[in-house]
């Protein structure tokens, strides 16, 4: 019966059930899909649109609540529970099952990146995608100055923060792997609005600097219920390999690291 349902559904969205399955997996496995990251990214997002009201239908069940922001094209999945902006909060209790954790690095960059937006907002430094540009170098002052941090000394480190960040789909990097410099360029792009809410950020931005670590923590941790596993930029030739190889990479890992 379900299956006949779906059958009937997929034709009306002129979409195969392996096509379906493919967009639902990706989906629930990175937690974010924005269009213009990819060839895979854009072929998934134009099928969403086909069918975006069966997806909902479908994870409805399971807690899971979507956000499609048809601006700036890209949606992401959040785990029950989870405080989504422009959404009313679930009454139900839920245990953190499904969600990811987030460093203390990676909290403290979240922060200053939507800092550093809504300060070239102000300004109008914003391109068509909404997307603004940011140094290395800029990321690191504001570390420092709204933080009292810094980013990693250790080439390694640092990759993997970046890394960890464009898989959250926050920020575009497209510099080579030695390219960590100060006057390495990102792009910090419109989800970082969404991720870090208006609230929490005055919150932030008006506690006392010893005090901001202990509010920032769970503010952003709020928002990171979902993570992108690592994804090499992907080409035409890698469309067929939707889904990641390893089960580590799910939206449902609770990483610690």
């Amino acid at each position: 019966m379900i299956e006949q349902a779906l059958d009937e559904a997929l034709a009306q969205c002129r979409l195969t059930r392996n096509e379906f399955s493919e967009l639902l997996v990706r989906l629930l496995d990175y937690g974010v899909i924005c269009r213009d990251e990819s060839n895979v990214e854009t072929l998934l997002y134009d099928r969403f649109q086909r069918c975006e009201q069966l997806i909902r239908d479908w994870i409805a069940p399971l807690g899971l609540r979507l956000q499609h922001d048809s601006r700036f094209q890209f949606i992401r999945v959040y785990p029950p529970g989870a405080e989504v902006p422009s959404m009313p909060d679930q009454d139900e209790p839920h245990h953190g099952g499904f969600r990811a954790r987030l460093s203390q690095q990676e909290v403290a960059a979240i922060l200053v990146l939507r800092v550093e937006y809504d300060k070239s907002l102000r300004e109008g430094q914003v391109d068509d995608q909404g997307c603004v540009a940011l140094t290395l170098e800029a990321l690191e002052l504001g570390l420092r100055n709204l933080l009292k941090m810094s980013l990693p000394d250790k080439l390694a480190e640092r990759k993997q923060l970046l890394k960890k960040l464009r898989q959250l789909r926050l920020i575009q990097f497209n510099g080579d792997d030695s390219d960590t410099g100060a006057e390495a360029l990102l792009r910090v792009r419109p989800t970082i609005a969404q991720f870090v809410s208006e609230a929490a950020l005055s919150q932030l931005l008006e506690s006392e600097p010893a005090v901001v670590e202990a509010v920032a923590e769970p503010a952003v941790q709020a928002a990171a219920d979902t993570q992108a596993p690592a994804t090499p930029k992907e080409s035409k030739e890698e469309i067929q390999r939707i889904t990641p190889a390893s089960e580590e990479h799910s939206l449902f890992t609770d990483s610690q690291q």
